[in-house]
């Protein structure tokens, strides 16, 4: 019989962008000894592991040694931290579908009750405290809500890709986006291999979006604009969804029609999402589900069993 010992699992996704979960409600079970990058990798290959964009430890904010760094003064609000890890391993500083499955996660393991969700709360992140809610109380459909704070600028640059230049704007998110704003048809792209950008703007790399603006005077249910986009993530490769890159390429597309706020409808190979925008803050709306759970079993893990 197989040893279903292990730790528990979950898998699930925000518009296909999917995540490995890793419930760690009193910090003991992935300690940062034991979720190293090599860990990490193999949890996300889509071979040897379970397949992934990407890792989420939902764990207290006390348990996690940056978290005072990252935080400041926000650390005592924030319970709950999203430990995010890329699919190469490093570290994240933000994922607008990841924290919304994160609060999916809290509510359906029991973490957090419905009544509080729908208020919002303040989870950490290593891009900084952000609040997220519940949208419905509708258990079959649930969307979230998330406010991922001002986009800000951070200048021009270009995406090379298969011997053509692509113009873009920088936009910070938490993480860094270039978004290219093209007439290209996006489905004709290779994205097999990440763009090639300037590495002294983007010392750290970058998430680059490609994206037809469809309208830029209105969109889908009343929105100012609707734009669809596809996006290859640092460390990760192309994805089928990015909530901060849909926040980006959102602000991006009203910038290049001279607007600094308005709702704009986003769509992604994994489906849509909608993003408000003003110069104050820019607030993310889509659903999450979780699909399977489980648990790894301790020989694969190479966990002994004393």
């Amino acid at each position: 019989m197989i040893d279903a010992s292990g730790p528990r699992v979950l898998k699930g996704h925000g518009t296909e962008n999917d995540f490995v979960v890793l419930p760690d409600p009193d910090g003991t079970v992935w300690p940062e000894s034991r979720l190293d990058p090599a860990l990490v990798r193999r949890l996300c290959d889509r071979r040897e592991g379970l397949g992934a964009d990407g890792v989420l430890r939902v764990v207290p904010s006390a348990c996690v040694p940056d978290a005072a760094e990252v935080l400041g003064d926000a650390l005592d609000e924030c319970a709950w931290f999203m430990d995010h890890r890329n699919a190469d391993g490093s570290h994240a500083e933000m994922c607008g579908n990841g924290i919304r499955l994160y609060l999916h996660v809290l509510l359906a393991e029991g973490l957090l009750d419905a009544q509080t969700a729908r208020a919002g709360v303040l989870v950490g992140t290593r891009g900084g405290p952000r609040r997220v809610g519940l949208t419905t109380q509708d258990p079959a459909m649930p969307g979230y809500w998330v406010d991922m704070g001002p986009a800000r600028p951070l200048g021009r640059g270009e995406a090379r890709l298969g011997g053509v230049s692509y113009p873009g704007t920088g936009v910070s998110m938490g993480n860094p986006h270039l978004v290219c704003l093209t007439d290209a048809v996006l489905e004709g792209l290779d994205l097999t291999t990440a763009p090639a950008v300037d590495p002294v703007l983007f010392p750290d790399g970058v998430n680059v979006e490609l994206v037809n603006v469809l309208s830029a005077e209105e969109g889908p249910a009343g929105t100012t604009a609707h734009v669809r986009l596809r996006v290859s993530e640092r460390g990760v490769g192309e994805t089928r969804s990015c909530g901060t890159g849909a926040c980006a390429a959102a602000w991006a597309a009203l910038d290049a029609g001279g607007r600094s706020a308005g709702a704009v409808t986003v769509d992604v190979p994994g489906g849509r999402l909608s993003v408000e925008v003003s110069p104050q803050t820019t607030v993310l709306t889509g659903p999450a589900v979780v699909v399977s759970s489980g648990t790894l079993t301790p020989s694969w893990l190479g966990w002994s069993r004393g």
